[in-house]
This record gives C-alpha cells, structure tokens and sequence, in this order.
C-alpha cells in the first residue's frame, strides 16, 4: 500500500471516529441520555443499580443540556414547558441552590408541585395547596441498604391531578415529617424523592429553578443488584434483574 493510501485511510478513520462522537454528543445534548441511580432516594420506584434514560427534550434546553453546563444558552430555556406534577425528572444542584456542595451534582426527584403551588409536609402527611394528598397502605417490607436493613411501609399516594405512584415512608415523625408552608416561586418547581424519610430534596434545599431540568426519566435499560459485570454473561441471572428491563418510569 502506497504512503498516500495509508494516509487517507488513517483520515478516513478518524473521520469515521469524530463523527461518531459528534453524533453521541447531539443524542445525549438533545435527544437521550443514559444515567444511573446511585441512591435510595427514590425507592420503591427506582432501586440503585438501575439504569435509565431521560429524554432531554420533553423539558426544552437549557445551559444544564450540555456537557459541563457550557453557557451556550446563557438566559432562560429554549421550548421550555412545564412539567408535569408526578414527573420524575433529573435536574442539576449547583452551589447556588446547595452552598454545601463543591461542584454541581445531578439529582432524580418527583416533581411535587409547580410554581404557584403551596406544599406542607404535616405529621408525615403531604398537603398540596391545603389538601391532604391521598395515601393508602399496601404493605411493609424489609430493604438491605449499605449492609443495613430498613422497615419501611409502602403506601400508594394519589396526587392532585390523578397520578398514582409508590411511595415508602420508615414513620411520621422524623425531621422531614413536618415542614413549613412553602410557596413555589414563579419560574421553579418543588421535588421530592419517593423514599419520603431518606431523600434530600425540595425540603431542605428549597424548590429548584426549571432552568436546571435536565430531562425526564423514561425507561428503565438495565438494571443490576451490584453482584457481577456485565460482560460475565454466564452470571447474568444471578445479579441482572430482569423484571425491570424496559419499565416504563411512573
């Protein structure tokens, strides 16, 4: 092969490789993106170890769309919408909202309430604009958490506009049982993890500017126990949970 046919096909290559790049970064910047659930936050609904993906254009864009925050929408969110109470959504935490923290982490909550809307947590129970939200007991069940186990009892809670999910409370009466009334502001919703007694969330950080969306949560593609790797295929069924490929997310 001549000088000049290896050099072209070495650019040919790395064309081939850019644009493949290029292409995973305007799916993951405007189409899909993959993220995983380190925590237990929003137990019973997702478990650690899932792994999702949330569409990026439900929401609309925002500077938090792109990789690192670039600020190539420095103002606001292009085809913003609103979302829905009941979503689960992902959506970066900056300094700002959290002075604790470092650097901007990513957070999966429900979305609670929208601006306008009060939200009061009393004795345990969630009132959305002065109304007791609905709960009904299903059953208790015991969880292993980092080696430790937890008692929780699981209710089915109904919000304002009709939408059902699962909810685990461990009682009603620990610190984040009984809150303030809080007002959304305009321009921010109001969040809240499904496992009700151990989630950070709008309760003690206050709600969170709709310009941090970063996308809804979809569907569940994996999801792992943490057992094994993904390429010992012959130990698939020990730690792959199969029950869970491709649940749609509520």
């Amino acid at each position: 092969m001549k000088k000049e046919e290896k050099k072209a096909g070495f650019l040919s290559q790395l064309c081939g490789f850019l644009l493949a790049i290029l292409l995973a970064i305007v799916i993951r910047t405007f189409a899909y993106e993959p993220y995983n659930i380190p925590s237990g936050s929003m137990f019973p609904t997702l478990l650690i170890g899932d792994h999702l993906f949330i569409s990026k254009y439900t929401y609309g864009y925002s500077r938090h769309s792109f990789i690192g925050s670039l600020p190539l929408i420095p103002h606001g969110r292009l085809f913003g919408k609103l979302p829905k109470i009941g979503d689960v959504v992902v959506f970066r935490v900056t300094p700002q909202i959290m002075p604790s923290l470092v650097t901007s982490v990513d957070y999966i909550k429900r979305v609670i309430a929208l601006p306008g809307d009060t939200v009061q947590m009393k004795q345990g129970r969630l009132y959305i604009n002065g109304q007791l939200v609905e709960r009904k007991y299903l059953n208790q069940e015991e969880i292993e958490i980092e080696g430790k186990k937890v008692l929780y009892t699981k209710y089915e809670e109904t919000l304002p506009n009709g939408v059902k999910h699962l909810i685990y409370e461990v009682d009603d009466m620990v610190k984040s049982d009984d809150t303030p009334l809080i007002t959304v502001p305009e321009g921010h919703f109001f969040a809240m993890g499904d496992n009700r007694d151990n989630s950070y969330d709008s309760r003690f950080f206050g709600a969170v500017p709709l310009t941090h969306l970063e996308g809804r949560a979809e569907i569940i593609f994996y999801s792992t126990n943490g057992n094994g790797w993904f390429f010992q295929f012959w130990r698939w069924p020990s730690f792959i949970r199969t029950d869970r490929l491709f649940n749609k997310i509520y």
